[in-house]
């Protein structure tokens, strides 16, 4: 029987399939192309910054197809943190949780926008996402037909009178920076593309997950070659590598090089409405990591009752909360706490990618030696092993080689010893919870 108490608890399937759709594509399109990208190449050139997104679409696109076969034989929310919590180990399940919890930073000043986007309902909030993410994917197809446009001298560069084509991009070599770049620069363009996991956490929350998962991730690598690699080339033909940089959106750069009426403004527009989006979909990841911790007993399972609208408010305020924390830190410890945030952010979404490539593979084991066939598997993960150990191994890489780069090196200082606290926070908590119940006995 289904007690009251249990019915406050639940999450229902009320995203639809053009919601997964939009959701998934416009997740991964935030300030890591917007802005970042001019990171990348100032840091790697533009050869080298096409290899770097490419060689990240395939490992992002390998990581989807284990978390498709995850997700669709278990619709969990929170799912990535449930499945490395069966396969892999409850600390490590505690400690993917709250790395995931804390990769999600944003803007006070829309704060109250994208809290109430939240806490009306899953609904409202996957139609807000939906129409933020439209914005952005309508913005980069223009941004690379604007811009294929002018690479052929169809619209006219302020100050030149030929087609620039694609000379930009060899002029100072194929790696300007030396071929090291490409991969000191990796976990800037793995954070790039971040979001794209969304879809295992919309799974528990979503219609027909059988269905609408596999197409969502069957499409993930040609969106990220079309929005990410298609961007990249438009911004290297366009303006030189050695102007890119992050103190402002090379897409802006490049219309303002076209000089297009008010196009550096609709861009800033539309950058703005990326880290909207963002911050939307990142208040909804970690609200759900909160509510299934909860859901699972690591945490107290208050945080994981629902209100009449089925939204986890407490965990909802909680995930706000922190959010303020990380902006306050941004002004009033910049050189120290918010560092140490940031730079576990950029991780954490590398360390999550391992833990679903690893949860995989223990998930197929398991389901094989429990007497069950790959026939029974509504979508499998193809080419295993390799797939999900390249995965493992390719996202294991790009934490290990920022190692050469002394801008991100500290990154892996500060991680190491958080992995090293959250796995003593849940051992603890474990340990006491069992003193307590010999005590008792």
């Amino acid at each position: 029987m289904e007690n009251k108490e249990n019915t406050h608890i639940k999450l229902k399937r009320n995203m639809e399939s053009r919601h997964l759709f939009m959701i998934s594509l416009g997740g991964v399109i935030g300030t890591g192309l917007f802005l970042s990208s001019g990171y990348t190449i100032h840091e790697a050139g533009p050869i080298g910054t096409i290899l770097a997104y490419g060689i990240g679409a395939i490992v992002v696109y390998l990581v989807m197809l284990c978390l498709g076969e995850l997700s669709v034989a278990m619709p969990e929310t929170g799912s990535f943190h449930v499945y490395a919590d069966r396969y892999i180990g409850p600390g490590t399940g505690f400690t993917v949780a709250i790395l995931y919890w804390l990769t999600w930073l944003w803007s006070a000043l829309f704060m109250a926008v994208i809290f109430i986007s939240n806490a009306l309902s899953v609904k409202f909030f996957a139609e807000t996402e939906f129409w933020f993410s439209s914005i952005k994917v309508i913005a980069i197809v223009l941004f690379i037909v604007v811009g294929f446009l002018a690479i052929f001298g169809i619209i006219p560069i302020k100050g030149t009178t030929h087609a620039p084509l694609f000379s930009n991009l060899v002029k100072d070599g194929l790696f300007p920076r030396g071929f090291k770049a490409v991969f000191t620069t990796m976990l800037t363009v793995n954070f790039a593309f971040s979001g794209t996991e969304l879809i295992g956490v919309t799974a528990g929350e979503t219609k027909d997950p059988g269905k609408n998962i596999p197409r969502a991730i069957h499409t993930t690598l040609l969106r990220l070659v079309i929005f990410f690699i298609g961007s990249i080339v438009v911004m290297s033909a366009l303006i030189p590598w050695q102007k890119a940089g992050v103190s402002q959106s090379p897409f802006v750069l490049v219309f303002n090089s076209i000089g297009l009426p008010f196009a550096g403004d609709l861009m800033n527009f539309v950058v703005l409405t990326a880290i909207l989006s963002a911050a939307n979909s990142g208040l909804y990841a970690s609200t759900r990591m909160l509510w299934s911790l909860a859901n699972e007993g690591m945490i107290p399972i208050k945080y994981a009752k629902t209100n009449s609208h089925n939204v986890p408010m407490l965990a909802l305020c909680l995930s706000m909360i922190g959010g303020i924390f990380a902006l306050v830190s941004s002004v009033v410890a910049a050189s120290t706490v918010y560092l140490v945030l940031v730079s576990i952010s950029g991780l954490a979404v590398v360390i999550v990618w391992m833990a679903i490539a690893l949860s995989e593979i223990n998930f197929r084991k398991q389901f094989l030696k429990d007497g069950h066939k790959l026939s029974e598997l509504k979508f499998k993960t193809p080419w295993y092993p390799i797939v999900p150990w390249a995965a493992f191994i390719m996202s294991l890489l790009s934490c290990v080689l920022i190692v050469f780069d002394p801008n991100q090196r500290s990154a892996l200082f500060y991680m190491i010893p958080f992995l090293i606290l959250c796995y003593g926070v849940y051992y603890g908590k474990e340990y006491l919870k069992k003193r307590r119940v010999v005590n008792n006995d």
